[in-house]
Parts: structure tokens; C-alpha cells; sequence
């Protein structure tokens, strides 16, 4: 295996981004299988004696090489997407996903692991280790080990049919959303819009050597038409692009996601009655901290009807306002941003475009950085490495002059990138034979680019949104980075139970409503000037402005996920659509249009792994809402010392522990008790 030509076989450090090319990908991903099934096949054989570093090691080195070096292939298909990588993605795709499946359902290493469970070096091992060996057997449960033969390759087919299915969802909201354009000759057209939007449209006007300006289905370049564009048919035909993209009433059938949904949710329910479960709803909550379906549908209803009350008098006012004072006799579906964001202009006497003068890019990455620096006693560094774009940016985090971790920035949207903001793990932490290898992330985002406009660049400015979900992605990063446990398997988010993954990352976005962290990350585009006290304090105001209808659109969504995977049956008359429809007509305060195909882009229940686990977010907003209380009692202290207490001890008892014991043992070793909804709902404004 030559490592020096083909940089994905190369281990030795960071990923080789400016080596590598789709046609590395099918010699590396199959020197690496076959190493990885020689590994397999000796550890099968017999052993006198199963030890941790007989057989646990050996195994973990040979697939972590496999993971990290397809984890590369599938970030970079999903920042960089190509024709080319694209094919050499889908050609290896199904052999990866047979491989995991076979090695999931492998009986002789289940029984390894069972026999390493019940032998006497088991009571020896570290509580880490100990909690590695579970998960092993759970998951080996999970995957099908316990199975009659029989029953395998059927098992298998779901897998590999559901890993190609959730690839070509994605794919097919990622060319709907690449293929749409809406030019606009006319300027008059574009009143209401900022001018940074107008410019942005008009330098990708430009790009595409097209007059006029020039408009996607990329998040930045849609929504605010919809929040700003005073003219109502273009308000509704982004919105009804956005609203049916991917679906039956695209604009092109080849990337209609009705199918794929249609099999999938099939597939999942095969899986669930295959391994002796129910539904797939129950499947999915077994390594999560809920125990039930009902449980969850008890904890989203229970949401819902605290929230409901907020819902109604949002929308009440919403619709007095825009008849009165914008003319909209009846509101739809496109008139909420816009009219939303002309009742909060009028009512807190300011606008979103205002507030992000002061949300300058390097100001606020520089701002967000100084934040992490001080709680948690680190250095944050720039860095070099190669990387997929010129955009990207590297930096190290170091702690007493040790490096800790290090991670890629990718902050803009742009053609061939999937849409949304994630953290991803580039590497995880271990303890290695020549000493630690410290982990690495991915963070990632769909921001504005600076705008280049006659010539001159200006920086990006980010929307209070934007900030927020920069905070969210960088509170993953730090779970990841911040990992103290030196054990693959639950360092870092490895190991979390998938609805408390969440925790330090909605615990970080609380930052953004601090003032003494917002003095430090803003300045003026063009004045320099900090963000004015009288402008926060309208921004404070406005905080929880329709916080009833944006938790309700959380549970909607949460809710239908839920039942989807739980009492839906998939093979029965009803359809995907009459599920949305029904948890609507139950919780929804307003119903979106019939058109509406939301699901067909709902890439986190049908290719993010959320699926029967959105209602995450909420869950974790719980925990994370409840955790940060504990900064603001310290800070209502006054005490400083109490404050960095605070910091650290966060540090220790939640992100520095990783997966290593359950959330909630972390959870009530940093609170001193169980969580409780009051401070979500406090936070939320929904306290009478």
C-alpha cells in the first residue's frame, strides 16, 4: 500500500485536502477494506484468552483508519461536490456500508465481546473502558448479531438500501437547490431588499455573466426576499420554489424525494420488526436518554400546550398588523418574515438589517474566540493546513501551551456545498502509542461570502441569527475538542447520547444575548463604533418576539418525526403528506399552504441521522437551558471567581467527559440535581 501516492492511505497527520482526488478515493477505500477484513478474520480465530489489547485495540486501529479516511471523502462530497466525486462517493458508498453492516452483525466479535464482559480482567478495566464494552454489545444487538442466520442478508440489503436511499435524498435537494435561479431585471422590483442583499445578487449575477440580479435557494440569498422584498408575487415565488423543491411539484421530476421517503420509512420499519422491536421509533431511542416513544410524545405535547397560548397571540397580533398597517387583508405562508419583520421594526423600533452593521465577520469570529478563551482557559491560535477551499480557515486550540485540538472554519454558502451548519469530527482523541492524538473538527456554515462590489471587497456581515448558529456549530467543536477521555469510542461527542448531543452547543448560543461578550464581538461596518446600549436593549426586548410560534413550529416538526417512526404504518393508505397534516391541524396555529412539501427537504430525519430523534433539539434545549442558569446565578453573584468556577467546572463535568458515563450522570454532576423545564421556558419568554 503506497501511502505516499494516494494522500487518503496517509494517517500521519491532518487529511491532505490540495492531494486529493475522486480518483484516490475507490484504490483507498479498498486497500483499506481489505486490511480491515484481514483484521476482522484474525480476531475471529480462537483466542486463549480476550483481553482489552488482544482484541479491542487491534480492532478499534483498523477501523478508525476506515472512518477517518471516508469521513474525508464524505465531507469533502458534501463542501466540494463534483460530478466526479460525486460518482466516486455513490461507487464506494454501498461497499463501506457493507462492511460496517457485516461487522455489526458479526457473531464470533460479539461473543469476543461478551467473553471479555464476563471475564475477570473486565472488573479491572477503567469505568471508560467498561462503558465502551456496553455500548460494543448494544450496539452489536442494534446491528443484527443476535440474529438467525438466515436473517442476515436481509438485515444487510436494509442497510446498504438505506444508506444509498438517505445519499440520494441529499443529493436531490442539493441539485434542486443548485439548479434554481430567479433573475430580476427590473431593480424597482428588489424595494424593500438591503442594499448588501441587492449587491450580493447582483455580483452573482455577474458570476454567472447574467444582467440584472441574480437569486438561489441557498439560505442567504432567499430569505430575505421573503423578510424584506416589499413586492408580494416575488415573495411568493421564492417561497413556493423553496416550499416544493425536491419534491412532486419541483421543477424537475428527477429529483422528486417522494420515493425515497416512501422506501425508506419502509425499510426502517422492516429493521425495527426484524430486530424484535415495534416500530423504528423504539430502535432509535435505545442509545438515547429517553426511554419511550410515549415518553417523548408526552414530553413534545406537554411543549406544546405551554407554548400554544404564546402561539396564538403571535399570530393574533401578527394578522392585526399587517391589516392594518400593511394592507394584507389575509396573511399566507410568504407574508409572515415580511410582516413579522415590519411589526418587530415597528415595535421595537429597529431591524435585523440594522443590527447586522454591527456583526462584522472578523469581529465577531474574534469576539467568539476571546468568549471560549476566557471561560475555559484556553488559547485559541490561527494554524495552517491544506484544505478544500480558499475560504477555509485552520486553527489550534491550546491549553497551559499544550495543543488540545484544532479545527477548520468554512463559513460561506456557495454552489455544490449542501445547505445547513454542522460540526463534524475530523479526528477523534486517543491515546495513542506515541503519546495523544489530539482531535480535530469540522466546522462548517452557509454565511454570505463578502461581497465584492466595484472592485472593492467588504467584509461579511452576519445576521443575530448567524451569530447564534456560529456559537451553536463552535459549542459542538468544543464538546469535540475539549475531551478529556483518551478512548476513541466515547471521547469527545462520541458516545453521547444522540438527544443530549445538543447540550454545549444550545449552552453556547446564550452568549449572544450577553452584554459584556457583545461589546467584544461587534463593531460598525463603517464606523467601528461597539453595538449601542439602546440597540441591545431593543434586541433583549425582542428576543422572545414570536418564541410561542417558533416552538410550536419545533414540536410540529418534532411531532411528525415522532409518529412517523412510531404509529405510522408505511405500508397502510395513508400518505407522508396526511401525517404533516394531522400533527399540523393539531398544534399548528396556521396552516401553510397545500403545496407545502417541507418533508421532501427535511434532510435530518431522512439523511442526518435525526430521524425519530428531532425532538432532540427541545430535549437538550431543556438540559442546555438549565445548565447555563448556573452561569447567570454566578453572574447575579457578582463574583468573578464564582463565574470561572462555573466555567471549569462545565469544562470537567460535561464537555471534558465526553461519552464516557450517561448525559445525565454529567448533567447532575455539574447541576448538583435533575434538569427542569423552568429556565427553558423563562428563557423562552413563556412564563406567565
Amino acid at each position: 500500500m503506497n501511502v505516499s501516492l494516494n494522500p487518503l492511505l496517509d494517517f500521519s497527520d491532518l487529511p491532505r485536502f490540495d492531494a486529493i482526488r475522486p480518483e484516490h478515493v475507490t484504490p483507498a477505500i479498498d486497500a483499506l477494506l481489505d486490511e480491515n477484513r484481514a483484521v476482522v478474520a484474525r480476531l475471529e480465530a480462537p483466542l486463549p484468552q480476550v483481553t482489552w489489547s488482544n482484541f479491542v485495540e487491534p480492532l478499534e486501529q483498523a477501523t478508525e483508519k476506515l472512518g477517518r479516511a471516508w469521513g474525508i471523502v464524505g465531507h469533502m462530497n458534501a463542501v466540494v461536490d463534483t460530478p466526479e466525486l460525486r460518482a466516486a462517493y455513490n461507487e464506494n458508498l454501498p461497499k463501506v456500508t457493507e462492511f460496517w453492516t457485516a461487522l455489526a452483525q458479526n457473531l464470533a466479535l460479539f461473543e469476543k465481546y461478551k467473553a471479555l464482559r464476563s471475564a475477570a480482567e473486565y472488573e479491572t478495566l477503567s469505568p471508560t473502558r467498561k462503558k465502551i464494552v456496553e455500548n460494543a454489545l448494544r450496539d452489536f444487538r442494534l446491528g443484527g448479531a443476535e440474529l438467525p442466520e438466515h436473517k442476515k442478508p436481509r438485515f444487510a440489503e436494509i442497510q446498504e438500501k438505506q444508506a444509498e436511499l438517505t445519499t440520494r435524498f441529499s443529493e436531490n435537494v442539493l441539485d434542486a437547490t443548485n439548479a434554481y435561479e430567479l433573475i430580476v431585471e427590473d431593480e424597482a422590483d428588489l424595494a424593500g431588499l438591503p442594499d448588501d442583499v441587492r449587491q450580493a445578487a447582483r455580483a452573482a449575477a455577474e458570476k454567472a455573466g447574467k444582467a440584472g440580479y441574480r437569486f438561489t435557494l441557498h439560505f442567504p440569498s432567499y430569505f430575505p426576499i421573503l423578510q424584506y422584498a416589499d413586492k408580494r408575487s416575488l415573495r411568493e415565488t421564492i417561497y413556493r420554489a423553496n416550499a416544493t423543491k425536491a419534491s412532486e411539484l419541483g421543477s424537475n421530476p428527477q429529483w422528486d424525494n417522494t420515493q425515497n421517503i416512501a422506501e425508506l420509512l419502509k425499510l426502517r420499519d422492516e429493521e425495527a420488526k426484524l430486530l424484535g422491536y415495534q416500530n423504528f421509533a423504539e430502535v432509535s431511542l435505545v442509545p438515547k436518554m429517553a426511554q419511550t416513544p410515549e415518553q417523548v410524545i408526552q414530553f413534545l405535547e406537554d411543549l406544546a400546550r405551554r407554548a400554544r397560548p404564546f402561539a396564538e397571540k403571535d399570530l393574533a397580533e401578527l394578522r392585526a398588523f399587517a391589516k392594518t398597517s400593511l394592507g394584507i387583508e389575509t396573511i399566507e405562508a410568504w407574508d409572515l418574515a415580511y410582516a413579522s419583520e415590519k411589526l418587530r421594526e415597528q415595535r421595537y423600533a429597529f431591524s435585523e438589517q440594522e443590527v447586522k452593521q454591527y456583526f462584522p465577520e472578523p469581529k465577531v469570529v474574534g469576539g467568539l474566540f476571546q468568549l471560549v478563551q476566557k471561560l475555559f482557559s484556553v488559547e485559541i491560535k490561527p494554524d495552517s493546513a491544506a484544505a478544500w477551499h480558499p475560504d477555509v480557515r485552520f486553527y489550534r486550540i491550546e491549553k497551559n501551551g499544550q495543543l488540545v485540538g484544532q479545527f477548520y472554519l468554512d463559513l460561506y454558502a456557495r454552489s455544490g456545498k449542501r445547505s445547513g451548519a454542522w460540526m463534524d469530527d475530523a479526528r477523534g482523541r486517543r491515546r495513542a502509542s506515541d503519546g495523544i492524538q489530539t482531535p480535530v473538527a469540522y466546522l462548517t456554515c452557509n454565511f454570505t461570502e463578502p461581497a465584492v462590489v466595484d472592485g472593492k471587497a467588504k467584509p461579511a456581515l452576519f445576521t443575530h441569527d448567524e451569530v447564534n448558529t456560529l456559537f451553536h456549530e463552535f459549542g459542538h467543536g468544543l464538546h469535540h475538542m475539549l475531551t478529556q477521555v483518551d478512548e476513541l469510542g466515547v471521547s469527545g461527542i462520541s458516545g453521547v447520547e444522540w438527544d443530549a448531543v445538543e447540550l454545549p452547543s444550545q449552552f453556547m448560543e446564550n452568549f449572544c444575548w450577553e452584554w459584556d461578550v457583545l461589546q467584544n464581538m461587534t463593531a460598525h461596518v463603517d464606523t467601528g463604533e461597539p453595538l449601542p446600549r439602546a440597540l441591545f436593549d431593543k434586541m433583549t426586548a425582542a428576543k422572545n418576539f414570536q418564541s410561542g410560534l417558533q416552538t410550536l413550529r419545533q414540536v410540529e416538526f418534532s411531532l411528525f418525526d415522532m409518529h412517523l417512526h412510531f404509529d405510522h404504518d408505511p405500508y397502510g393508505g395513508k400518505s407522508v403528506q396526511e401525517v404533516v397534516n394531522e400533527v399540523r391541524r393539531q398544534f399548528a396555529v396556521m396552516m401553510p399552504p397545500a403545496f407545502n412539501r417541507f418533508q421532501h427537504s427535511f434532510g435530518h430525519i431522512f439523511a442526518g441521522g435525526y430521524a425519530a430523534g428531532y425532538y432532540s433539539y427541545k430535549w437538550a434545549e431543556v438540559l442546555s437551558a438549565d445548565a447555563y442558569s448556573a452561569f447567570e446565578e454566578a453572574a447575579a453573584a457578582s463574583d468573578p471567581v464564582l463565574l470561572a468556577e462555573t466555567g471549569l467546572k462545565f469544562q470537567r463535568e460535561i464537555l471534558a467527559v465526553g461519552g464516557s458515563r450517561p448525559a445525565i450522570e454529567s448533567f447532575m454532576a455539574f447541576r448538583g440535581r435533575e434538569p427542569n423545564i423552568d429556565a427553558l421556558l423563562r428563557h423562552s419568554g413563556m412564563t406567565a
